[in-house]
């Protein structure tokens, strides 16, 4: 019988340990499929040698040709059905369709706009995140006043100006770093853990939702994570990004808090197993304890959309809990 023909497997290299259908990392095989090169041959830099998405830009910068990827062949046709042994019962009749009598249409006028490319493409994958992957969803109340203090101290002291969405960035590469399992994605057959800690960060433009990628988040410091941030959703809003800054990523941040949002749910950003939904702040009376005098603090609700094939419910706890800590600790922020 007739068959697709076997894919030919990676050269071998020394030290790799990974099967080959594991080979590259989800941004490594986005970039490669979008240049439609073959980078197997290369030597990864990741777990067990996974190849990277760092590993094929430093290549390619280095001036490394690679051999065109193969189209992937073509699917056998499928043989027609074997006719039944016995013909099968009649199917009852269907109902005659209901009447619902002349539909009236109004004189209000509308304007249909065609959806650009991106907005396709976004609603293509959003569509399919939602259908196929099992959402839950963990939220948390994070208390902001000590945040927004020491965001006023680096603005007066060290005339060091970060947002909040920076401090939110760096406080959730801490809490990624600190709970790697909630740094994940599905890999078609099973969880696995990212090598490093790259946030996409959504940002709306004229055209849709894009989400550049803040590198090695764990790793840098607040100055250099608002560099990017400005860097990189400047040049999203003008179309000005390469598709290695914004395909891949371990994890999402949505913010909507600006726009006046208190909390909402976002949908995953497939293959990642992790989405984080992030309201503005709200003047709240909260009460500490039975003991405790009620007061007045500043709320921010965070919201995870998990897939639970890749985390469960334990590990959104902790990770929530980690970002919680640093969020009230934003001294730790600088380290």
């Amino acid at each position: 019988a007739g068959g697709a023909a076997p894919v030919a497997a990676a050269a071998p290299v020394a030290g790799r340990t990974v099967r080959d259908e594991d080979l590259l990392t989800p941004a490594a095989r986005m970039m490669a499929e979008s240049k439609a090169i073959d980078v197997r041959s290369l030597t990864g830099t990741g777990r067990h040698g996974r190849i990277t998405k760092g590993d094929i830009i430093l290549a390619l910068n280095a001036g490394t040709q690679f051999p065109a990827l193969a189209a992937p062949a073509p699917a056998p046709a499928a043989a027609p059905a074997a006719a039944p042994a016995t013909a099968a019962a009649a199917a009852p009749p269907l109902p005659p369709p209901v009447s619902v009598g002349e539909v009236v249409m109004t004189d209000v006028g509308y304007e249909e706009t065609n959806a650009s490319g991106m907005r396709k493409v976004i609603s293509k994958r959003l569509t399919a995140s939602f259908a196929e992957v099992p959402h839950f969803y963990v939220d948390v109340e994070v208390e902001l006043d000590a945040l927004l203090a020491f965001r006023k101290e680096l603005k007066a002291n060290h005339e060091v100006a970060v947002s909040v969405n920076d401090l939110v960035i760096r406080s959730a590469g801490l809490a990624l770093r600190d709970v790697p399992e909630a740094n994940a994605f599905w890999n078609g057959s099973a969880a696995e853990l990212n090598d490093t800690v790259d946030i996409s960060v959504a940002v709306a433009t004229p055209t849709g939702l894009i989400t550049p990628i803040v590198q090695n988040v764990d790793k840098k410091g607040l100055v250099d994570i608002t560099t990017d941030v400005k860097d990189l959703a400047g040049r999203a809003k003008t179309g000005k990004l390469a598709p290695e800054e914004y395909q891949g990523g371990t994890f999402t941040i949505s913010n909507l808090g600006m726009f006046g949002i208190n909390q909402f749910s976002a949908v995953i950003n497939q293959p990642q197993g992790c989405i984080m939904a992030v309201g503005g702040g709200t003047r709240t009376v909260v009460v500490d304890s039975k003991e405790s005098e009620p007061r007045v603090a500043t709320i921010m609700t965070a919201r995870v959309s998990c897939d639970r094939r890749v985390v469960d419910e334990a590990i959104a706890a902790q990770y929530l809990q980690a970002f919680q800590f640093y969020m009230n600790e934003p001294q730790l922020l600088m380290m």
